[in-house]
């Protein structure tokens, strides 16, 4: 049973190095992969400096068009998506995560932030299912559209797709872990839109999915 690691990325080159030599310590993951998503600075050479695998896209595709990149350069059976701006990331978060999913216990165990900083505690509280910390079997993401990935994001896509199978979903909690808000990158207006829109595609995406099973129907 192989895991692999992908770690999507745009300009993060303060913070993926050390979440690439974190994870780099657990043996049981076999490769990571860091696509860095257009990113302007060094955050490839860093990822590969740091012992990464690095996918290095030209233009800016979007978080979820990221992951799904990495996703088909792999053959692995379970994942392992993580945030490249993490702070306080640590093998024991690694475990907690995988372990629920290399033991059948779960299809997808979804990593939550407790103790780190207050915004991103709250945050987390206020929308678990938007949290980019996952354990996952291949079988959970490969039947979703990739048009859904990109259009409405990776964590909405694969919970709401998770939850409508049945599949068996965890939410695991990792303490003292945090990661850069996007109110700290953009700036306040910028990143606090960001962020509503999030809220938003969660709507829109759950309205669309419940069309297409009533049209089936």
């Amino acid at each position: 049973m192989n895991i692999d690691v992908i770690i999507p990325a745009y300009n993060e080159q303060k913070t993926v190095g050390k979440v690439v030599k974190t994870v780099r310590e657990v043996s049981e993951i076999r490769e990571v992969y860091v696509v860095s998503d257009g990113s302007k600075d060094k955050t490839a050479e860093v990822a590969a400096d740091a012992g990464a695998n690095v996918i290095d896209l030209k233009k800016n595709t979007g978080k979820g068009g990221a992951v799904k990149e990495g996703v088909d350069r792999s053959d692995a059976d379970i994942f392992l998506f993580l945030d490249a701006d993490l702070l306080g990331l640590t093998r024991n978060h690694l475990y907690s995560l995988i372990i629920p999913v290399i033991e059948d216990e779960v299809d997808m165990a979804i990593g939550l932030f407790q103790s780190g900083r207050f915004w991103t505690d709250i945050a987390q509280e206020l929308a678990p299912n938007l949290s980019g910390q996952r354990a996952l079997k291949r079988e959970v993401i490969d039947p979703i559209p990739s048009m859904d990935i990109s259009r409405f994001g990776i964590e909405i896509a694969l919970t709401c797709h998770a939850e409508e199978m049945g599949m068996r979903i965890k939410k695991v909690i990792l303490p003292r872990l945090s990661h850069v808000m996007k109110e700290e990158k953009q700036g306040f207006l910028i990143g606090f839109t960001s962020r509503v829109k999030m809220y938003r595609d969660i709507l829109q995406y759950r309205i669309q999915r419940q069309s297409r099973g009533e049209s089936r129907s």
